[in-house]
């Protein structure tokens, strides 16, 4: 029985968004286990609960690319992954929502803190 790697990601998580349509993207679905993760759910406690033990702090999207291998960031899920599978990292996808969407909502979250900051 061979290994396949394991992403976990959470709902409505623009990180996690990133993992997933570059799985989609490079066709690696079917090879890669993925674990949708609820907030403030039973699952989401065990997840949690598990990750904790191997990575201290628990963040999502995070992925187990080998094992007993964790990690955690976006970015570094998806590079590890593609460069396991010989695939590409970005594809125009994943391009269009990293420079749109995804930027976006990086920006409203920036102003969103700030005025979180000046409000307190």
């Amino acid at each position: 029985m061979s290994f396949r790697p394991v992403v976990y990601l959470k709902e409505k998580c623009p990180f996690s968004m990133k993992v997933r349509i570059f799985l989609v993207e490079a066709g690696l679905q079917d090879r890669v286990e993925v674990k949708d993760v609820a907030p403030g759910t039973e699952q989401d406690r065990a997840v949690r609960s598990e990750l904790e033990t191997h990575l201290g702090k628990v963040s999502f999207p995070s992925a187990q690319p080998a094992p007993g291998e964790y990690m955690t960031d976006s970015d570094a899920v998806v590079g590890r992954l593609a460069s396991d599978a010989g695939v590409p990292a970005r594809g125009p996808l994943l391009e269009a929502y990293v420079e749109g969407p995804f930027q976006q909502l990086m920006q409203l979250h920036k102003e969103n803190t700030e005025l979180r900051k000046q409000q307190a």
